[in-house]
């Protein structure tokens, strides 16, 4: 008898560890796609030489390397960013123009990107 034990184990059923792999498989194709939608559209803007400055149309606002924003020569605060741009637009229809230090973080330029979205501008450069 204990040979006609042996006998029994030897056979795998494989079927259900296929069903797992086909269910992964569906689940695997449906997410990815997704995936593919998250992150930033960004045209990168060709290098263009203004020559009277005062007379653009883009709304010039530069980041220091602290994080700090300045418009016109006065400092502004983060709170105030999307009034602030919202107020220029209304003048300066062109756009935004982001002057960056060299040190600033990422993070204070992608709060100006994300306020000048909120505030309803849709072409923003960044500059050094």
């Amino acid at each position: 008898m204990a040979s006609r034990n042996r006998d029994s184990f030897n056979k795998i059923n494989i079927t259900p560890l296929t069903d797992i792999f086909l269910v992964l498989l569906v689940i695997m194709m449906v997410v990815a796609p997704l995936l593919d939608q998250q992150g930033l559209n960004l045209v990168v803007p060709s290098t263009q030489v203004v020559e009277n400055p005062k007379e653009s149309k883009y709304i010039t606002i530069y980041v220091s390397d602290d994080g700090k924003y300045t418009y016109e020569g006065r400092e502004i605060s983060a709170e105030s960013l999307i009034f602030t741009i919202q107020d220029a637009a209304k003048e300066k229809k062109d756009g935004l123009l982001i002057q960056a230090s060299e040190n600033s973080t990422h993070g204070a330029v992608v709060k100006l990107m994300d306020a000048a979205r909120n505030a309803g501008v849709t072409n923003i450069s960044v500059s050094d």
